[in-house]
């Protein structure tokens, strides 16, 4: 059963900052703690990462996903979902981005749904966790980026 989890996050940087770190995908393995590895499979006509594969580490495993991207709601947002993965048979999700003054909050909306056994709570956890962490990680990148 697929897990549905949203936070958001205050970032002290403009929506173009955000954009800037979150839509560089070579980078991620430098700033998101579980990203071990990244390569660009595709990309759409702007140069953009249309779809991305990912080797992360997660529950005491690596494992590998593709993601396809929809950016057809630049700058406001943008969304991906599972091509496919190991252990996985959804990783849906999106960022928006709305600006806020001098800064901008960020929405992130996911859902997982985690192919091998283990309890709903489990599971609502590790989505929890998943949220958090990169939200915390991509404010701690666009912030330090900005100095």
């Amino acid at each position: 059963m697929a897990e549905t989890a949203s936070e958001r996050i205050r970032i002290d940087a403009s929506r173009e900052a955000c954009l800037a770190v979150v839509l560089y995908f070579e980078q991620y393995s430098e700033w998101a703690r579980d990203v071990k590895q990244v390569t660009i499979l595709e990309r759409d006509s702007e140069g953009r990462g249309s779809q991305v594969e990912f080797r992360a580490a997660g529950l005491g495993k690596s494992f590998r996903y593709t993601l396809a991207y929809d950016y057809s709601d630049l700058p406001t947002s943008f969304s991906w979902s599972l091509v496919e993965g190991e252990g996985l048979r959804k990783l849906d999700g999106s960022y928006r981005f709305e600006p806020e003054d001098d800064s901008t909050r960020v929405h992130y909306e996911l859902v997982v749904d985690i192919a091998i056994p283990l309890p709903g709570l489990i599971k609502r956890r590790a989505a929890g966790m998943i949220m958090g962490t990169a939200l915390k990680e991509l404010k701690k990148a666009v912030e330090s980026s900005k100095e």
